[in-house]
């Protein structure tokens, strides 16, 4: 490896640094949660993606040295020298170190919608498992070494993480024409859902402005996003109302419902109920949308 960035990560040690957003911030697209580099040598090393919170958020670990053992939903894997792991959290996974075996890697995880989104099309079509350009592998050493000895703002800290995003995105999509294209597909659907929120958005219309049949899309759009189309559609109107009836203290219960695209104000407050806890009214005026504000 020489003089190259990734040696400069493994002679700067084994280290481990988290990064958190303060309190009552607004949430970022693309955030660091911690990155660090480490060896490790035995069993007390395992993590199991249904048992890390409720949470969103992604792990990028590149294996230097040695391997680990990756169990993906129904597949029992290996995870050896020169490739990358990327899962998400929550997820029905586990990766794990058995008596005797040895583990080398650098990690960086991180959440918010866009890092999120960028997996989730990764992941629909390379699996867990990914081997990466040398030069890929470079820029992310390169950015987990950024955010270990610096990025203390967290516009600064956001911007290495969506930076680490886009240089897994161009190694996986930027040599197949193919994955490409399925993804500004999507990109384009989800720019045309976010532009209309407040009409009427069936599955059959989504498909339409993505020219596939019906069945295929909703195969593809649940693969690259986590969540079939109508549940897609509705979270993004939920979050809609929510900045609504945060933002203008002024506006209508029932108009925040019609902006958001739900025309029965009366199905808009049992949705949100059922959610939130809460419906609408109480949600504005208990301020519980500070909490929610910090979970996204």
């Amino acid at each position: 490896m020489g003089n190259s960035v990734l040696q400069k990560l493994i002679d700067n040690g084994p280290v481990m640094r988290t990064v958190s957003l303060p309190r009552g911030r607004q949430s970022l697209h693309t955030m660091p949660t911690s990155t660090g580099y480490e060896i490790r040598e035995n069993a007390t090393y395992d993590w199991d993606g249904r048992k890390r919170g409720q949470t969103p958020f992604t792990v990028l670990q590149h294996t230097i040295g040695g391997a680990g053992n990756l169990r993906y939903e129904n597949r029992q894997l290996r995870v050896k020298e020169g490739e990358t792991l990327l899962v998400l959290v929550p997820h029905n996974h586990r990766y794990w170190l058995e008596d005797g075996d040895r583990w080398e890697f650098f990690w960086i995880s991180m959440n918010g919608e866009e890092a999120l989104r960028i997996h989730r099309s990764i992941l629909a079509v390379t699996g867990p498992i990914l081997k990466l350009q040398p030069q890929t592998i470079e820029h992310l050493a390169d950015c987990s070494l950024r955010l270990i000895t610096g990025a203390e703002t967290p516009g600064f800290a956001s911007a290495i993480a969506y930076e680490a995003a886009m240089a897994l995105y161009d190694d996986v999509f930027g040599s197949h024409p193919v994955f490409s294209e399925e993804y500004r597909t999507m990109q384009h659907v989800i720019d045309y859902i976010m532009a209309n929120l407040e009409r009427p958005l069936p599955v059959e219309d989504l498909a339409r402005v993505a020219g596939l049949s019906r069945a295929h899309f909703s195969r593809m759009f649940a693969a690259n996003e986590g969540l079939p189309p109508a549940e897609f559609v509705l979270e993004k109107r939920l979050k809609r109302a929510v900045t609504l009836l945060t933002k203008t203290a002024n506006m209508p219960v029932k108009e925040v419902a019609i902006r958001s695209g739900f025309e029965d104000a009366n199905y808009f407050s049992k949705v949100f109920r059922r959610v939130y806890g809460t419906n609408p009214t109480e949600f504005r005026t208990t301020g519980m949308y500070a909490s929610v504000g910090r979970q996204g």
